[in-house]
């Protein structure tokens, strides 16, 4: 599998901690030196669709193909625009990508490693030559901003890349889930509403659409497994920590990516950050990254990079990729 082109798009607003400041009991100090994250882009209107699709257009145009020579198109979200339709199906329309397969990809913040998983598998069928693949998230939608541990962590924005079959490129993965532990991180549930439910009775997803975390199960949970899966994949590609270029990591916390760089070996600086400038936006914040990387010049003379990832469900996994 070989990356043809990347592209990523956030809304305007940008909100700092100072703004979050005035609506809960909060202040940059706390936020940034607990998480490292001092600024966040939030919708005012844009939904993931919207994200999604300019994102999209920025990824095709760098990959220089058209829409239509697109066959599939993978949208990784957690918060998407509707169920039906899908929202791939609502990028196809808004992109003219008239001959791709769309659906998406639930995963929470691994999202965008399952989807690329998902693509190898398509390619290295021959279902598919071209692939679309895009995360994507309005985490605003669901976040409680009357809760100061949580609503400082996330931002809304969406990261696209385009990959196609190449067999002289190596790509190596490892995923899983854990759904014994899914109580941790919770979320966007929607109320059980039919003639036979009584509205008055109490049910188990009242208070259950709004993010719920524990942060510090989480924690413990990705500064274990995030190594754990880097070391299973470099294992496959009999690879060793010292011959990956870069870590694209999930932008969760800086904490978190310390603390694997430590359990890894190897230096900080091959564990890029820009949650700083972002925050959390779950399943988009590994194709940003590699967007932003890709374009500065970072990744010119890279040959392998790592991205790696942990979410709700919960979910982890990781992905070598030959550049």
């Amino acid at each position: 599998m070989k990356i043809l082109g990347s592209g990523h798009y956030v809304p305007k607003n940008i909100v700092t901690n100072d703004d979050l400041s005035k609506i809960v009991d909060t202040n940059d100090e706390w936020i940034s030196s607990r998480t490292g994250i001092s600024t966040r882009y939030i919708s005012s209107g844009e939904g993931v669709s919207d994200l999604a699709s300019k994102a999209a257009l920025l990824a095709l145009e760098d990959a220089n193909i058209s829409a239509s020579e697109i066959d599939m198109i993978l949208v990784a979200t957690m918060t998407p625009d509707s169920m039906l339709p899908n929202n791939a199906s609502i990028i196809q329309k808004n992109i003219g990508a008239i001959n791709a397969t769309c659906f998406d990809i639930n995963a929470a913040c691994s999202g965008f490693l399952f989807a690329l998983n998902t693509a190898h598998a398509y390619l290295s069928s021959g279902m598919c030559k071209t692939i679309l693949i895009i995360g994507a998230e309005t985490l605003s939608k669901i976040v409680d901003w009357t809760d100061r541990s949580s609503c400082v962590l996330f931002g809304d924005g969406a990261g696209a890349m385009v990959v196609t079959a190449d067999d002289s490129k190596s790509f190596y993965s490892v995923s899983g889930s854990d759904g014994s532990k899914g109580h941790v991180l919770t979320g966007g549930s929607t109320l059980l509403k039919n003639m036979l439910v009584n509205k008055e009775e109490t049910n188990i997803l009242t208070d259950n659409y709004y993010m719920h975390m524990d942060g510090q199960e989480v924690f413990k949970f990705a500064v274990t497994k995030v190594p754990e899966c880097i070391n299973k994949v470099l294992e496959k590609a009999s690879l060793t920590a010292d011959d990956i270029d870069y870590y694209i990591l999930h932008q969760a916390n800086v904490r978190i990516i310390s603390s694997v760089a430590k359990r890894l070996g190897v230096s900080p600086e091959k564990l890029p950050v820009n949650l700083n400038k972002y925050g959390n936006t779950s399943a988009a914040t590994i194709p940003i990254l590699f967007d932003e990387l890709r374009k500065d010049g970072t990744l010119d003379n890279a040959k392998y990079i790592v991205f790696s990832g942990f979410g709700g469900g919960l979910t982890w996994g990781a992905s070598l990729i030959e550049l």
